[in-house]
């Protein structure tokens, strides 16, 4: 299923929830990403949302005010369910469906429910939480830019193996500590050595880092032993949300080899709340990254003329970070990079295709990542690791301090968002971890 621009994309569109009508919002009428919450404070199960404007609208009200009758049962029952995964397995049809009954009952043209209908909640009266029952977490190794940069702070003969440019390279994560956006991290400890010394020590990281990623959760999943063809890889594929997959570079540098990343990297992945369906991306699909002449051609089960010519996405991506001196001060966060998803080596199609590929059955609410988002200019890179090149030339904040890789009380702050001529911009909210004292 191809996802395209439709009548829900009109930039003209206009909903009665007035905040959504606002130029800055990340969430206009052309978004409504899908989320869990909770109300702050109230003794209640966890609730699908929508976010439109500054507020969420329950979907779990809806159903039960009989506003989204024209929908089949058995979606209007996945919409009342405490977590996406049931959503997810009806598929990229229903998921379409449930978007076109939205826009056509948030838009102002239509008669807005009683003002103490509950159906509308503010966002900053709710405690996000994960969207889905993650079940299996995969992350990617998916910028060339970012493979190469690193490649050459630890091999510097040979930055690229000669691997990279046939297979989407990946590794196992850890679902269990996967958190949602706001989540303070703890410094983990672990085993490291330092060049000089003989043997390692185990302690707090000293070289804490994150890493800006991109996550899509699976919707309808595949059997055990059924793989999933390229152009048939995004009915598989839910939505998108920002990832931090926050990485301790002493620790990794230490356990990596043979068997790659492990302790490094499971003690806590960020995700924002917020997952941006396919099919409001569809305006904002491109070209797949095109790679130089010389580059072997993608094999097979990993190529084809619909992926090449929109298997990308015009996404926008930005790191920010406040220190805790910055927010004593009332200081703004400092931007430390901004880059853009269009320039990945591997689209998110080839990622979960070639996941599938040898017959691993994905399930709805499992997580891939992208793997950092780089690119090749200067400012653009995703990690302190390549923007401080392994801590050899430290960055300088407004305040005058100095950060290598990060330190107790910096938080770190994703946005994402997509805008092109013609179309209404939308975001992906916010996704931030503020790093605390060592477990």
């Amino acid at each position: 299923m191809k996802h395209s621009v439709d009548w829900t994309h009109d930039p003209d569109l206009r909903s009665w929830v007035e905040s959504a009508n606002q130029p800055d919002t990340d969430f206009p009428i052309q978004n409504l990403p899908l989320g869990v919450f909770r109300r702050q404070g109230m003794a209640e199960s966890a609730r699908i949302g929508v976010a439109i404007g500054n507020q969420v609208l329950d979907l779990f009200q809806a159903v039960q005010m009989g506003l989204l009758t024209e929908l089949p049962e058995k979606l209007q029952f996945a919409c009342t369910a405490t977590l996406l995964n049931p959503l997810m397995a009806l598929g990229a049809e229903a998921s379409l469906h449930l978007r076109h009954q939205l826009s056509q009952f948030l838009q102002s043209s239509n008669q807005p429910p009683a003002f103490d209908s509950g159906i509308l909640v503010p966002i900053a009266e709710v405690e996000m939480l994960l969207p889905a029952a993650i079940g299996d977490y995969t992350d990617f190794y998916a910028s060339i830019f970012h493979a190469t940069s690193v490649g050459k702070l630890f091999r510097p003969d040979n930055p690229l193996l000669p691997n990279y440019k046939f297979v989407p390279i990946a590794y196992h994560g850890r679902a269990s500590s996967i958190v949602p956006s706001g989540t303070p991290i703890q410094r983990p400890q672990g085993q490291h050595k330092q060049p000089e010394e003989t043997i390692p020590t185990f302690g707090p990281t000293r070289l804490l880092d994150y890493e800006l990623e991109v996550g899509g959760f699976v919707g309808a999943g595949n059997k055990l032993g059924q793989a999933i063809a390229l152009d048939q890889a995004e009915d598989h594929l839910f939505g998108l949300c920002l990832v931090n997959d926050w990485s301790a570079r002493d620790i990794q540098a230490w356990e990596y080899q043979p068997l790659g990343p492990f302790l490094a990297k499971s003690f806590a992945t960020t995700i924002s709340p917020w997952v941006v369906t396919l099919e409001a991306l569809a305006p904002f699909r491109c070209p797949a990254f095109t790679r130089p002449t010389d580059d072997p051609v993608p094999l097979p089960y990993l190529a084809s003329s619909t992926n090449t010519e929109w298997g990308g996405i015009d996404l926008i991506l930005e790191v920010k970070i406040c220190t805790a001196r910055m927010r004593a001060a009332g200081m703004e966060p400092f931007l430390l990079s901004r880059t853009s998803f269009n320039q990945m080596y591997w689209t998110l199609a080839q990622m979960l295709t070639h996941h599938a590929s040898n017959g691993c059955n994905l399930r709805p609410g499992d997580l891939i990542a992208s793997g950092t988002v780089s690119g090749a200019d200067p400012g653009t890179q995703g990690c302190l690791l390549e923007i401080t090149q392994r801590g050899a030339h430290p960055l300088k904040l407004p305040t005058g301090e100095v950060r290598a890789f990060l330190l107790d009380g910096d938080e770190v702050i994703f946005h994402g968002y997509c805008e092109k001529a013609n179309y209404a911009r939308i975001g992906f909210g916010e996704c931030r971890g503020i790093v605390g004292i060592a477990i």
